[in-house]
Formats: C-alpha cells, structure tokens, sequence
C-alpha cells in the first residue's frame, strides 16, 4: 500500500513541476513579446497568464525597463523633444501595448504622412496586440504634425503615437 501511495504522490508532484514549468514559460513569453495575456489549453488542461498594464506600469523597477529602448533611439536628438511630444495637447497616446503599422499592409500607401489632414474617426495607424490588427481613430480633425513612431516598432501603453493640431 505505501508503494501505491508513493507512486500517487510522485505522479502528483511531477504534474505540479510541470504545471510551474509550464506557468514560467508563458511568463517568459510574455516578457519577450511584450504580450499582456497568453492562454494555452492542452489535453483539458488550461494555463492563462496576464499582466495587468495600469499597475504594471505604476511599478517602479517595471516601467524604466521596459521605457529604456524608446528614449534610446532619440537620445541624438534634442532631449526636450520626447518631453514635450508627450505633453503636447495634440499627442495621440497609444491605447495599449503592440508593435505599430503605419500602412494596412506591407508596401502599402501609409494611412497618414506629415501634413495630412484628418477628421476625428480617421484610421491614423494600426497597432497590433495578440495577432489582432487594431485601428487607432483620431480623436480630433486637424493636421498631421508629427509621427512619433516607426513602422514595424512596438509601443508601449501612453506612448505618443502621432501630433495632430
């Protein structure tokens, strides 16, 4: 009888190893795709791991990491720029995080350039999250003065996408 119970309690501790494997590598994903929730169901068995975006970002060691390659790029620039592009009225902020396309497809004419003219409803941009192509409407009409983003590059939740004025 102890053998049955040895073998019960092995089998038992096997399944939550991988069950903790298993949770660690979604994370880990997570992390390397900048993803905010993965769900995976195999044989019956269904991990669903998310992060939660307003508090991650309020967490002090969490938001400089994941903002340090943005103001990287423009540090040849002048530093007031990125300042004053997320405060300015006009700033379009991304409403969550994924990777941003200026065209509806590769090769195609952007939805925007510099100086377009815009009504409120326009597509500006779209921005990719969880293999779902979501278009990002201008909230105002106006002109485009500034693209803060590049094609193909992801962006992070409240980053400035473009400046309408």
């Amino acid at each position: 009888m102890a053998a049955k119970e040895s073998a019960k309690t092995t089998a038992s501790d096997k399944k939550s190893v991988m069950d903790r494997d298993i949770i660690r590598e979604l994370a880990t994903l997570l992390d390397e795709t900048n993803l905010t929730e993965i769900e995976v169901e195999r044989a019956g068995f269904r991990v669903r791991v998310a992060r939660n975006i307003s508090v991650a970002a309020s967490m002090p060691g969490y938001a400089p990491a994941m903002a340090m390659p943005t103001p990287a790029a423009p540090a040849d620039a002048p530093a007031a720029a990125p300042v004053d592009a997320a405060k300015h009225p006009g700033a379009v902020p991304s409403p969550m995080v994924g990777t941003a396309y200026l065209a509806p497809e590769p090769g195609a004419k952007p939805f925007i350039e510099v100086g377009s003219k815009v009504k409120a409803g326009d597509t500006l941009l779209i921005v990719e999250a969880m293999k779902t192509m979501n278009q990002i409407p201008a909230p105002r009409a106006g002109t485009v003065t500034q693209i803060l983003v590049e094609d193909g590059h992801p962006v992070e939740f409240g980053e400035p996408l473009v400046i309408i004025e």
